[in-house]
């Protein structure tokens, strides 16, 4: 089944690398004999199903979850059950991906104010003032 971040985005199965490993943490005598943690492998830079934008805000966000080859790798461990931290890791895919697919907001230019400028130019006569205050005296 595939992984549906958006209406638009959905990562096939075929692009997820799921790997089981032994978790550390809580498990009592289960936790030296069945493979828990999951780490899911993602390879962004190879992905069909994403476009060359969101790929880029992807490869940002993702920080050092990637490694030098374009792969995002995420461990889940926080549960005792394999299928919960499977969908825990795909969850936090799915919400790493969707926050990538929302393009930045564009910066709107503004202005300083008149009385802003006025505002500063005030204050720094009037720091001047309080630290010529300070000097000796000419003799």
């Amino acid at each position: 089944m595939p992984l549906i971040i958006t209406p638009r985005i959905a990562i096939p199965d075929d692009e997820l690398v799921e790997g089981f490993m032994r978790a550390s943490g809580p498990g009592g005598q289960n936790v030296n004999k069945v493979e828990t943690a999951v780490q899911l492998r993602f390879h962004v830079l190879n992905s069909e199903a994403l476009s060359n934008e969101v790929k880029v805000r992807l490869v940002r966000l993702a920080g050092r979850r990637m490694t030098r080859e374009g792969e995002i790798v995420i461990e889940a461990q926080r549960f005792r059950s394999r299928e919960r931290n499977r969908e825990d890791a795909r969850a936090r895919l799915a919400d790493l991906i969707a926050r990538a697919a929302e393009p930045p907001k564009p910066r709107i230019k503004t202005k300083v104010s008149r009385a802003q400028k006025k505002k500063r130019v005030e204050d720094k006569r009037r720091r001047s003032e309080t630290k010529a205050q300070r000097r000796r005296p000419i003799d």
